[in-house]
């Protein structure tokens, strides 16, 4: 099987990457951004034609956190649907057999229920903040559904929930809140600073995947003969933005105060996947929070000496 992973160089690529290279019988296809420019449609149909692909997992999108979705909303959304439009139209003229686009629970509504089941899908209000890259993904993701449905193709897609690990990106305003505590504490830490200051009021609950689980999850649903059209990836348990705090701190060893800037937005409420539809397929996530961040920490550390840090 030849195995094409769009975005091998950011976090969730290269946990694919990690993951797939233990499959036995397939030759992964990998191109960097430099490479292949996936939102130049061109270069992306002259790629599936000269590659043929027989699989097609779509990680790729722009990225960021709350203020650079809300100081860049058009970027994330023109680039996000290039993106998702060109790679999945490409992949169903040139033959590929199978493809998996990588969404986000940002899709659903802000109000949505708690845990958010695929089927509140389009039932409400997006949260602003973060509303053009969740558009696009909402694109993809009715893409795959329509090829699917309009043309017998076994296009389908993967909504993870807040991911986090290995080749995360670490800018202290541009990235989501998992690796800016990481950063912010051990900067902290290292400079010997009595406090650190966090955004918000620590109130939001969030649910927290680390990438390996997600690749994991992709592997399993590629095996399934016929996948539901979208479908959540999570643990199905979430903590509080105060708790995952103190855990990272803990986790650090940053032994100073934290102070809340409650002038900062909090975001959505609670964002809780329900991912019973998963278990009852029979995969569950494997690596618990405090285990998580440990290993999150320790990949932070290793970038860092490497000098290969995204951030």
């Amino acid at each position: 099987m030849k195995l094409f992973i769009a975005g091998s160089n950011g976090m969730v690529g290269g946990a694919l990457v990690r993951r797939f290279q233990q499959e036995p019988g397939v030759t992964l296809m990998v191109r960097s951004r430099r490479e292949l420019d996936l939102t130049n449609q061109g270069a992306v149909d002259a790629f599936f034609e000269l590659e043929r692909p027989d699989v097609a997992i779509i990680a790729a999108a722009k990225v960021g956190g709350i203020q650079a979705n809300n100081t860049y909303p058009a970027d994330f959304l023109i680039d996000n649907l290039a993106i998702a439009a060109n790679s999945i139209q490409s992949a169903h003229r040139h033959g590929v057999k199978r493809l998996l686009f990588l969404g986000s629970s940002c899709i659903y509504p802000k109000h949505a229920p708690q845990p958010m089941p695929e089927d509140c899908l389009l039932t409400g209000p997006l949260e602003p903040t973060n509303e053009a890259y969740a558009i696009a993904k909402i694109a993809g993701l009715k893409l795959c559904q329509y090829y699917r449905k309009q043309h017998g193709v076994l296009f389908h897609s993967a909504m993870p929930t807040n991911l986090y690990g290995p080749g995360d990106n670490y800018h202290l305003q541009n990235s989501h809140v998992m690796p800016a505590l990481i950063r912010k504490f051990h900067e902290a830490k290292l400079a010997g600073k009595p406090e650190v200051v966090a955004w918000g009021t620590g109130s939001p609950r969030r649910e927290f995947l680390h990438v390996d689980d997600l690749a994991d999850a992709c592997a399993f649903l590629l095996k399934l003969e016929s996948p539901p059209d979208w479908i959540n990836i999570g643990v199905g348990e979430d903590v509080s933005i105060k708790e995952l705090t103190e855990t990272v701190a803990e986790v650090v060893g940053f032994q100073g105060k934290v102070v809340w800037d409650a002038s900062k937005p909090d975001g959505t409420p609670r964002k809780l996947m329900d991912v019973s539809k998963l278990t009852a397929l029979g995969w569950k996530a494997k690596i618990g929070l405090r285990e998580g961040v440990k290993l999150a920490y320790e990949s932070f550390l290793h970038e860092t000496a490497a000098g290969t840090l995204r951030g």
